[in-house]
């Protein structure tokens, strides 16, 4: 077993990786393994004290948490794990006093924990804790999203939608807290200790809750019909805010959402239990609530002002109101996007990540919770993401850029960035290509973003062949560098690897994706009612035609989840554009992912919307598709039902059409085993090879 404190290259060893990455530039081309061997983080938290912050890296499918302390910040591995075993680690909680970390540690009951690995024993999901100092982590019990309590005397933790809790002593069984109808959701514990808020999801409401720990009492705040979510204490723990958006029997399509009943901020008192509207939006724009990328959308800021995000004038901003009412202030004037957003440690200061001013990447911001007006705290040509604020107010982020990929760095007092993790000595960082940003038109004028692969070096010449990287979602953007999101970092791993063979890859931000505001987003006929976004793919190819260094008989297509369904659009409708695919658990008929979930005022009504998401959808097409396809899945996707790639082999066998399948007994959507991704890159990329003639 590797040693428990073993470190991440930092500092002078990162500038030795480099030159030795030079140098073998020079040399062999890079293997797929090389390029997807770098540690992926994720769930950077800051600790209560001590000016800690941990995160969970994932090398090669092994996860393991790491933490880095004042005044060093040197990284070290404080769990053990050594095996591609599919468990995810996730959750991370510190413990008040910064000497210990609960996590969750295992995929999602629905009902059952997934097990990728085939493991006859099964797999759970559980809660554990690992301390700081020494020893091994122990099993607190079985359940996910465990909160700490102010107190540091126990956990308490979803089981079953039930709130259950744990003493962190050991010196009690693991106890329920709360019974209740619904599924317990968004623990939050006052600032005291002495009560936890919850929220209680009830199909097509749902409640706040407040439990009192030594009163054994459940109480509803403000109830009604509509759905209350994301509260937030006050600093003194008297008056809860929340969220209260409008009961809907709309549609659950994938299509356009422009405008519906207002929602609102409302205030509850701890004490009475009632509640008032604090603030709500008017209608059209920014009357159907849009989060940001986080847990929490709701944030209490010094002298009382709520912080939360809304698209009001098309893009998301973060806006401030008083508890007390009145109009709600702008704080990010802009056409731009807010994603992760934290509170400084007095709360009078926002610290978010933008596409401010550099619309394919992201960088670091700070602004007042009073007063409009952002100021950056990093920029260049780097992406950064995750911002949290230490305990001592060192801010730390992840970050990544073209050729370098994800890692967590601390910003220095003179603004550099200090990383404390790197990528492995063989990792071909020098031998990547910086993806450049291009633009084209859409049939219906719509211009649309991409970015663009070219090969380098003695590749560089001739006409090559091509492929269309279309992203999943379709709540994505696709940037100038390795992404913030795990799966769009693997398939920016296989983007590069691609080009370093000779192709030309096109990455296409097409619409109904995130980055370039609420009417792009909420795409006219997008999806499941109408299926528009092909548009862009068509273009795409049409773009990549025109080019002198494409070969116009050799472009294909490829993308994973809502990209395989444009992509099985993109080959179902336009065969004599797209010479092959690769389908990754796309979607093929939207009525299998709606079957049952659709509401509607009558029968009539549901008829229309059955025919046009048919309509909409790859195999409504299926008699113009002659190109050959690579289908991929796994069975236990709980994303997009296994049924869809099912369905499709049926109908291309009744075409003849050549496919070839590979499926993953017991894997998710989002594959959990780094073997899983190996397998279904390295036999996309033969798959090329063989259909456009790449160099493999």
């Amino acid at each position: 077993m590797p040693d428990r404190h073993r470190s991440y290259p930092t500092g002078i060893l990162a500038v030795a990786l480099l030159s030795s990455a030079l140098t073998m530039a020079e040399s062999r081309p890079f293997t797929l393994e090389e390029v997807m061997s770098a540690p992926f983080p994720s769930g950077l938290v800051a600790a209560p004290a001590g000016g800690k912050v941990a995160w969970v890296a994932n090398a090669r499918g092994v996860r393991n948490i790491w933490v880095a302390e004042s005044p060093d910040y040197r990284p070290q591995a404080i769990t053990s794990y050594t095996e591609d075993d599919g468990q995810e680690i996730t959750e991370l909680a510190w413990t008040p006093d910064a000497r210990g970390i609960l996590f969750t540690r295992g995929g999602e009951l629905a009902p059952y924990a997934p097990n990728p690995r085939s493991n006859p024993l099964g797999s759970e999901q559980a809660v554990w804790e690992v301390s700081l100092a020494a020893g091994a982590p122990r099993k607190l019990a079985e359940g996910h999203s465990a909160v700490v309590s102010p107190k540091g005397d126990r956990a308490a933790f979803v089981l079953k939608d039930q709130i259950w809790s744990v003493s962190l002593a050991g010196d009690e069984k693991v106890a329920q807290f709360v019974h209740a109808r619904g599924r317990a959701e968004s623990l939050r514990w006052s600032p005291d200790g002495a009560s936890l808020a919850f929220v209680s999801a009830r199909e097509d409401h749902s409640f706040i809750g407040v439990y009192g720990v030594s009163t054994r009492t459940l109480r509803y705040l403000d109830p009604s019909v509509d759905r209350d979510v994301e509260p937030v204490w006050s600093p003194n723990g008297k008056q809860l805010a929340f969220l209260r958006l409008p009961a809907s029997k709309a549609a659950s399509l994938f299509g356009p959402k422009r405008s519906g009943e207002p929602w609102s901020i409302r205030v509850a008192d701890l004490q009475t239990g009632q509640g008032r509207e604090v603030w709500k939006t008017g209608e059209g724009r920014g009357s159907v609530f849009r989060g940001i990328d986080g847990d929490t959308q709701l944030f209490w800021a010094a002298r009382d002002r709520l912080v939360f995000p809304w698209e009001g004038d098309g893009w998301t901003h973060l806006y401030s109101v008083p508890i007390a009412g009145g109009d709600a202030r702008l704080l990010t004037p802009g056409e731009f996007e807010v994603e992760n957003v934290t509170l400084t440690p007095d709360r009078r200061d926002v610290v978010f990540t933008s596409n401010q001013n550099d619309p394919e990447r992201r960088h670091l911001w700070r602004v007042s919770a009073e007063t409009p007006g952002p100021t950056p705290v990093t920029r260049g040509e780097g992406i950064e993401w995750s911002p949290v604020i230490t305990s001592n107010s060192r801010i730390v982020l992840l970050r990544s850029d073209a050729r370098w990929p994800a890692r967590p760095a601390l910003i220095e007092p003179n603004g550099s960035l200090h990383d404390l993790a790197s990528a492995p000595g063989d990792f071909p960082a020098a031998q990547l290509v910086i993806p450049a940003p291009v633009e084209f038109t859409a049939p219906d004028g719509l211009r649309i973003h991409g970015q663009i692969f070219l090969p380098t070096g003695s590749r560089a010449a001739g006409r090559h062949p091509a492929v269309i990287f279309i992203h999943g979602g379709s709540r994505r953007q696709m940037l100038l560098g390795w992404h913030h999101m795990e799966y769009y970092h693997n398939t920016y791993a296989l983007n590069q690897y691609l080009a370093s063979r000779g192709y030309i890859v096109l990455s296409v931000n097409y619409r109904s994706g995130t980055g370039y505001g609420m009417e792009f987003r909420e795409a006219l006929a997008y999806g499941a009612t109408g299926g528009t976004e092909f548009q862009d793919v068509k273009a795409a190819g049409l773009y990549l035609r025109s080019r002198p260094d494409v070969d116009p008989a050799r472009i294909g297509l490829w993308g994973g989840s809502y990209g395989g369904y444009l992509t099985a659009m993109g080959l179902a409708r336009a065969s004599d554009l797209f010479a092959c695919g690769v389908d990754l658990h796309g979607v093929h008929d939207w009525n299998l992912e709606f079957s049952g979930t659709v509401n509607a005022e009558n029968h009539a009504q549901q008829e229309e919307w059955a025919r046009v998401a048919l309509a909409s959808s790859p195999l409504a097409d299926i008699s113009g598709w002659r190109s050959p396809v690579l289908l991929i899945q796994g069975d236990d996707d709980r994303n997009v039902a296994f049924s869809q790639m099912v369905q499709l082999v049926e109908a291309l066998r009744k075409q003849h059409v050549e496919f070839r399948q590979i499926v993953f007994p017991d894997e998710i959507h989002d594959f959990l085993t780094h073997k899983h991704w190996l397998t279904a890159f390295q036999a996309a990329a033969d798959f090329f090879a063989e259909h456009l003639g790449g160099k493999e």
